[in-house]
């Protein structure tokens, strides 16, 4: 719903700093005048982009994001996946958005969210799914964590702070991927909340988050 490409531009290079890689943001079209597919198939035109560029090894490829970009960056393994034309090496998930029956739920303390909360999540699933959130027939291409099957997807990092509203339904995605066969390398940040190494970025803590980062890109690219 919010937010550009352009406000990532710190994190982009640092990683192309650190590992020496081509980062390329996407600046997607936001719901809710842009509902899912939209801004899925922005991303998938983006990678196509990026994964034949003559410079760019397509074998040497990853995605991420976080938050609603997390989402979307796992909806878009399921994607390269089913259309079977780009296999990502690694999905890179800080705190993802994943799971629209999160919005339903009546048993979290709000009192432990800062950022994004329950209202906030309602609202935002709402406006990218185009329908109530939890609704029967959501995709697991809009929610990634309705998808039944997630076997042969990209390995995964995924990042989460125990203050986050999304700590849960990543955890459980987390074990999902794991019981399906694929690697998934788990950081919980005690303490954190959610967007925390964006509102505090020199805190040790953030910055140990982005190195961790780090580390599984450049171990998955080979930089």
């Amino acid at each position: 719903m919010l937010g550009t490409a352009a406000q990532d531009d710190a994190l982009c290079r640092y990683f192309v700093q650190r590992l020496g890689i081509v980062v390329a943001s996407v600046d997607y079209r936001l719901a809710p005048e842009h509902s899912f597919p939209v801004p899925l198939h922005d991303c998938y035109d983006a990678l196509s982009w990026l994964a034949r560029h003559p410079r760019i090894d397509p074998t040497r490829v990853a995605i991420g994001g976080a938050s609603a970009g997390g989402g979307l960056a796992a909806a878009l393994a399921l994607l390269t996946r089913d259309r079977g034309e780009f296999q990502p090496v690694l999905q890179l998930l800080a705190y993802p958005m994943l799971d629209d029956r999160t919005a339903l739920r009546n048993d979290l303390d709000e009192r432990s969210f800062r950022l994004w909360n329950s209202k906030s999540n309602y609202f935002g699933w709402a406006s990218y799914l185009g329908r109530t959130p939890g609704s029967v027939d959501v995709s697991g291409l809009a929610a990634p964590a309705r998808e039944d099957d997630l076997s042969g997807v990209a390995p995964a990092w995924i990042g989460v702070g125990t203050h986050d509203l999304f700590h849960d339904e990543d955890l459980a995605f987390a074990q999902r991927l794991s019981q399906s066969g694929v690697p998934a390398e788990v950081q919980v940040v005690d303490g954190a909340f959610h967007g925390f190494d964006a509102v505090v970025p020199r805190a040790t803590v953030s910055r140990n988050f982005r190195s961790a980062q780090a580390a599984a890109l450049g171990a998955a690219l080979g930089s």
